[in-house]
């Protein structure tokens, strides 16, 4: 007997679907609202965040002097003034020397893509379809375009990553008010709260935070890394414009995985425009490896708590932010990935169902009849 559909539990499963949709559909709007709000808002949210970023940089060692019993003013005004010493110093030892060579690297990678299409061309490969040649013209041009502006990232540092010179006072100005203020700013949010959110928004603000930070000292200490091995291995084999490709190395280690990739892909065409094809490939030998050093063995070691990302996701968000925002985009995705993630994390464990006394989860596993 063919068994039939219950029509009360069609219409239930119906309505239980269309109040899904709706609260999904209203979520998706405040979303969209709250971005458009941002975007109207980013004069002054660009700042607030490269301000954040700073101060996870610079807090260690604010808190080293607090600690040893230096007033919140005098630590945060000695810290900022410090870096503030170590940016010029960056700028006018290296953003100097790169600027001066910028022409050359972006002409060297158009060259080595060229060199690409006429080996690409020839035997065996005999590639000679129209659709490839347009491809690698297109690339080219956005070799010319797109390697023209991220090297001009490189070269301008702070000023361009903070938008102007505007942005970096307003940043700094933020990073000492941050170091010297930031203790007391989760204690005054939850006297500002009413009822549980007095809780759980201080406790996802901490977590965040800490996040935050161990992304972005991690990441810079892991590029750090990667550009001083990697220009060692430039250097050694003689391929010219070793500073910038190590900056550029550097500066694209905030941008997990595509970042490695693109200064990996423009050191190799470098090396095989200057050097040959078997430094070229030598080149690559060094970078996998480094590569490897770095995944196995500099981030475990640096990052002492990881995101909880897998790859598959840093890749997806780090694609999405670079298709919505370009350059910052790329560089701000994984972090609010990661933030997103401390978010959805906390709301699982204030929903979680308690478990019943006298039992524990692995127990609870067990009882389940398979």
């Amino acid at each position: 007997m063919t068994a039939t559909l219950s029509s009360t539990r069609a219409r239930a499963a119906l309505r239980t679907s269309a109040r899904a949709s709706a609260e999904l559909l209203l979520i998706c709007l405040m979303l969209a609202v709250t971005l458009w709000i941002l975007g109207r808002m980013w004069s002054v949210v660009w700042p607030l965040v490269v301000g954040l970023l700073l101060t996870t940089l610079t807090w260690p060692p604010t808190r080293f002097l607090r600690r040893r019993g230096w007033k919140p003013a005098l630590a945060a005004s000695v810290v900022t003034v410090l870096f503030l010493l170590v940016a010029l110093g960056v700028v006018a030892l290296i953003a100097v020397p790169v600027a001066s060579q910028s022409g050359e690297l972006t002409d060297g990678v158009v060259e080595g893509i060229q060199k690409l299409r006429e080996w690409a061309a020839g035997p065996p490969l005999n590639i000679g379809d129209a659709q490839i040649n347009k491809a690698f013209d297109t690339a080219v041009s956005r070799a010319q375009d797109g390697l023209g502006s991220m090297v001009g990232a490189v070269v301008m540092g702070v000023s361009t990553v903070v938008n102007g010179l505007v942005t970096a006072v307003l940043a700094l100005f933020l990073m000492f008010f941050f170091l010297k203020d930031g203790p007391r700013f989760l204690p005054w949010l939850a006297h500002q709260l009413p009822g549980r959110l007095a809780i759980d928004v201080p406790a996802v603000a901490a977590r965040g935070w800490d996040t935050l930070g161990a992304f972005v000292r991690s990441q810079a200490a892991v590029g750090l890394l990667d550009a001083v091995l990697i220009g060692l291995g430039l250097w050694v084999l003689g391929v010219p414009l070793v500073l910038p490709l190590a900056v550029l190395t550097f500066v694209t280690a905030f941008v997990p995985i595509i970042g490695a990739m693109f200064a990996g892909l423009v050191a190799v065409l470098i090396a095989l425009v200057s050097n040959g094809l078997t430094d070229a490939l030598i080149v690559l030998a060094i970078i996998v490896v480094v590569q490897q050093l770095e995944g196995n063995v500099f981030q475990p070691m640096i990052q002492s708590r990881g995101l909880g990302l897998h790859a598959a996701v840093v890749l997806l968000a780090v694609t999405l932010g670079g298709s919505l925002a370009g350059i910052v985009g790329s560089l701000l995705a994984v972090p609010i990935a990661a933030l997103i993630a401390v978010v959805w994390n906390y709301v699982r464990e204030q929903l979680r169902e308690p478990s019943l006394p006298g039992t524990d989860e692995s127990d609870a596993g067990a009882a389940v009849p398979s």
